[in-house]
């Protein structure tokens, strides 16, 4: 099924994603992605030396696994022109292996292009829960989508 138009988005209108697992292989492969290896993602024995007591997830993977959930709920299937931009994110809370998180979205603002009628900009608002409802990030992201034709 198709997403969502522009003009199909209501601002205020919230969404949930399913859930997903951190697992062992997610933070190894976000960490020779990236080459971040830091201790504190890598080894058991530095993290319960720190004041989280375990390893934690890198940051930015609990970001790019926001993205990724909420591209699963479909809303912009299709209809997504560009991915422009993260504002105000903000890394609350760690998250460890095995922790279960999905995200909350809801539609902050919506602005339509002065230049081009057949596309606007949604800024949507992301909180980033684990199973207990912690936020552990937050933030917003613009994506430009498609008008509908006619």
């Amino acid at each position: 099924m198709p997403g969502k138009y522009f003009d199909e988005f209501v601002v205020g209108e919230e969404y949930v994603t399913p859930g997903r697992t951190l697992t062992e292989t997610d933070v190894v492969m976000f960490a020779a992605m990236s080459g971040d290896y830091n201790e504190l993602h890598t080894s058991e024995a530095f993290g319960k030396k720190t004041q989280f007591g375990r390893r934690i997830g890198h940051g930015l993977l609990g970001l790019a696994i926001s993205h990724g959930l909420f591209f699963r709920l479909g809303l912009v299937e299709g209809t997504a022109i560009a991915f422009l931009g993260i504002d105000s994110w903000k890394f609350e809370a760690p998250f460890f292996l095995g922790d279960t998180i999905r995200v909350k979205v809801r539609v902050a603002e919506k602005t339509p292009s002065r230049s081009k009628p057949d596309r606007g900009v949604i800024k949507f608002f992301f909180q980033v829960v684990k199973e207990e409802e912690t936020v552990i990030q937050s933030g917003y992201k613009s994506i430009m989508i498609r008008r509908k034709q006619g």
